[in-house]
């Protein structure tokens, strides 16, 4: 069964959460103190949006520009390859 997108993302942002708690539990279990205790047991969203989202506007501005002019390539198949490929991994 093909997922939606939506369902892909929610998966892997749960598994992420779970790596991420099982670290935590990890590094608490040896004893970390501190700022470094609070640091470390803070949800990858709450990381993430404390630190900003990795954003290089120069492509944004090249992508932008492409799709614009039209120049912007799109390959069905590579998409499409990729699309069966998550959803074959999450399965």
């Amino acid at each position: 069964m093909i997922k939606s997108v939506g369902q892909s993302i929610s998966a892997a942002i749960e598994a992420t959460r779970l790596r991420e708690s099982g670290k935590t539990r990890a590094s608490t279990a040896t004893g970390p103190t501190g700022s470094a205790a609070s640091a470390s047991s803070a949800s990858p969203a709450a990381r993430m949006a404390a630190e900003g989202a990795p954003v290089d506007m120069d492509r944004i501005a090249a992508i932008k520009a492409a799709i614009a002019s039209g120049n912007y390539p799109v390959n069905p198949s590579a998409i499409a390859e990729r699309m069966v490929a998550l959803d074959l991994s999450a399965a």
